[in-house]
């Protein structure tokens, strides 16, 4: 189920039952959402560009990513050791060995301070976004559907978007489809959930699996060689046949993994990494590792299919798994590490390396961060504890001046020691990439809080 809303009227306007176009709400159908997407205004204002936002859920550590600090006393450093990475001196967590290879090709920010140790959703959903998605932020301006394909113009992607067996995302921490004040008309379009964005168009299908989609599309093909037979397409505007191609094309493509390369697949594929079965069962976090390792590659290759699509900010998450306390729950360092740092490593390489060949190095933004970071000092059962001073961050992309490293931390890798990199700064930074906040100035559509906002905090410097 998916759901479509105008902007102005905050109301849904389309309705597909069995396949089928009809039921206007409000006065607005999907052919005059279409239509209005055209507008010369907004085309000065946004730049074209995607986001890809990756949140690492549950606080990732800074010295087993991108800040090893291996002349610190053993108990603060990275625990594994570091590797070389493709920039000369600079070095990665050892778990990181496929990033470290693209280290030339994207920024790590050892300044970047979350603000507290708290497990919430920060920066996708905080204060600092109006509490709520940053992805309904940028639609609220851009609209929600893009105006040449009518593909959501924001969207979240859990597991259940790749794999039925995945758990819920919990929503104890936020909920990655809160839209704040903007209201329910900008939620997310989450493809495995039943959010606001999927009541009102309705593919009377089970979910299936990503890969297997086959009962799918030959619905879809059905129903297109029924309309070609009869001539209903003869005649209608192009708007009238883009609506249509909506739902009959660009949807179901973002989603049909047999147009991509094989290949392309099978370097994309982290199920194999970690299998179920390996992951020790003590840990009462261990069905989220399963998750993740079964899901996130999939989830990155859907996000740049998406994006080439027409959507313009994913949100990418699993289910709270970097969260390396050594208790009942979450596993070690080391387990953790297997369990989560190497399929995130496969995955966002995957995804770089296929942006790059495809060029689009320039369109999409990737952002890949948590809602903190991990202490300093490696506890007494070998983990580490929440920490909001510091933590990892990871830019590639989006047009971005990228330089290897951006700030410094202090010896054991436990606070900023240059000036720190605030949520406010990771935000703006993200804002003027998506827009040409000199024209968004003299448009007097947007809301004044929201321009507030944009203006709030200073983009990254050295990286604009």
């Amino acid at each position: 189920m998916i759901d479509f809303y105008d902007p102005r009227t905050r109301r849904s306007f389309l309705q597909v039952g069995s396949l089928g176009l009809g039921g206007m709400l409000g006065g607005f159908s999907l052919p005059r959402l279409l239509q209005a997407g055209t507008d010369p205004e907004s085309s000065r204002i946004l730049r074209d560009r995607s986001v890809v936002f990756l949140f690492m859920h549950g606080g990732p550590p800074q010295a087993e990513t991108f800040d090893p600090k291996m002349t610190a006393a053993s108990e603060y450093r990275c625990f594994n050791g570091e590797i070389r990475t493709a920039v000369p001196g600079l070095t990665y967590g050892a778990s990181l060995e496929k990033l470290a290879k693209l280290a030339d090709k994207t920024t790590v920010v050892r300044s970047f301070q979350p603000g507290d140790g708290n497990h919430n959703i920060k920066p996708v959903v905080s204060p600092h976004s109006l509490d709520a998605n940053v992805g309904s932020l940028y639609s609220r301006i851009s609209g929600i559907t893009d105006g040449k394909t009518g593909m959501p113009s924001n969207a979240v992607l859990l597991p259940r978007a790749v794999d039925e067996q995945a758990q819920t995302v919990t929503k104890q921490f936020g909920d990655f489809s809160d839209t704040g004040k903007m209201g329910n008309a900008f939620a997310p379009f989450v493809p495995s959930g039943k959010g606001a964005l999927m009541d009102n168009m309705k593919l009377k299908l089970s979910q299936t699996r990503l890969d297997d989609r086959r009962a799918l599309l030959q619905t879809l093909d059905g129903f297109k060689r029924g309309l070609d037979a009869t001539g209903t397409m003869d005649g209608i505007d192009k708007f009238n046949r883009q609506a249509y191609d909506v739902i009959l094309g660009g949807v179901t493509r973002a989603f049909d993994l047999s147009l991509e390369d094989p290949a392309v697949i099978a370097r994309y594929d982290t199920s194999q990494l970690v299998l179920p079965e390996k992951i020790d069962k003590k840990w009462n976090n261990h069905k989220n590792y399963r998750d993740h390792g079964q899901t996130l590659g999939k989830l990155m290759l859907l996000a740049r299919r998406l994006c080439e699509h027409g959507s313009r900010f994913v949100t990418v998450t699993t289910n709270f798994v970097w969260d390396f306390h050594a208790d009942v729950n979450n596993a070690t360092l080391d387990e953790g590490m297997r369990y989560v740092g190497m399929p995130y490593d496969h995955a966002v390489s995957a995804f770089i390396e296929d942006v790059e060949a495809r060029g689009l190095s320039d369109k999409i933004l990737l952002v890949t961060c948590g809602e903190m970071g991990r202490t300093p000092k490696i506890n007494a059962k070998g983990g580490r504890d929440h920490w909001g001073r510091l933590g990892p961050l990871l830019l590639y992309g989006g047009g971005l001046n990228l330089g290897p490293v951006v700030g410094r931390s202090d010896a054991v890798a436990g606070e900023p020691n240059s000036q720190p990199v605030k949520i406010e700064n990771l935000l703006s930074t993200i804002f003027h990439r998506m827009f040409d906040v000199g024209e968004l100035r003299l448009d007097s559509r947007v809301p004044r809080p929201l321009m507030q906002l944009i203006e709030s905090g200073r983009p990254i410097e050295s990286v604009i």
